[in-house]
């Protein structure tokens, strides 16, 4: 008897009530009994749980590892760039990349004692000897 994985389980649970199938009320499960009762079905051919794409580690007849060579076949090369990168998220790295450099740049030269530009009390900047 299968199981089933449904993006709207809900949904396929009311067509297999509407096709005549007692789902979730408690009939008695002969071969499916790991399935969730509110996810099991019963019709005069068999029985069917479903799960929504949330419960897939709680199936027992299909693997993660079944499941990933499907969905992510070793054939296929990801994305150099995820799409998401592209947008207001690869802006926002960008900027704390380059606030990375300025505050490296400020700390280094902060310890290598770097001359630093006297500043009077009125903002303007004084002179050395030797400048």
């Amino acid at each position: 008897m299968p199981e089933q994985i449904s993006k709207y389980p809900e949904v396929t649970l009311e067509v297999l009530k509407g096709a005549g199938a007692v789902c979730g009320q408690g009939a008695q499960q002969k071969i499916l009994k790991k399935c969730p009762a509110d996810r099991f079905c019963s019709l005069p051919t068999g029985e069917i749980c479903v799960y929504g794409i949330k419960q897939i580690p709680q199936m027992t007849q299909i693997t993660r590892q079944e499941l990933a060579q499907v969905v992510c076949p070793k054939g296929e090369k990801a994305a150099v760039i995820s799409p998401a990168l592209a947008g207001v998220d690869g802006l926002m790295l960008g900027a704390l990349f380059l606030a990375g450099l300025a505050v490296g740049t400020t700390w280094q030269k902060l310890r290598t004692g770097a001359p630093r530009p006297h500043v009077n009390a009125d903002g303007q900047r004084e002179k050395r000897e030797g400048e």
